[in-house]
């Protein structure tokens, strides 16, 4: 069987980027981690396949993809549709914020966020402090 979660080939590359965050990660990460954002854990800088994802949560089966003004090339566009359809296909639901939206509306975000991580037929969950 092929691993396809973490592969250790991709691990210096994974810890290169968890140790180059952009304002945008870092500024969400703090939200994340430790298991602030209704007790589910998130990790940073997952791999899945060939593809690295900035946030993922094993628990929900979800990855948050930020992404800057680079993703907007047509070229960036194709790559991500690409990535996106794979985690698809394994039952990943990927989520996507741009850096300034984060950046300027980190509540808006986290509401949003909240939308994907709350099954239908539950109520939103409260959320405790800022």
């Amino acid at each position: 069987m092929t691993r396809i979660f973490n592969k250790p080939e991709l691990e210096k590359y994974r810890s290169r980027l968890r140790n180059n965050q952009t304002d945008a990660e870092r500024k969400l990460w703090s939200k994340l981690r430790k298991r602030q954002f209704f007790g589910h854990r998130f990790v940073r800088q997952f791999s899945i396949g060939k593809f690295i994802v900035d946030f993922y949560s094993p628990q929900l089966r979800v990855a948050i993809e930020l992404d800057g003004g680079q993703h907007n090339s047509d070229q960036n566009k194709f790559y991500d549709q690409k990535r996106s359809d794979y985690l698809k296909s394994l039952g990943i639901r990927v989520v996507r914020f741009w850096d300034n939206e984060l950046l300027n509306n980190m509540e808006g975000v986290l509401e949003k966020l909240t939308e994907h991580i709350t099954p239908p037929h539950l109520p939103f969950p409260k959320r405790g402090g800022k």
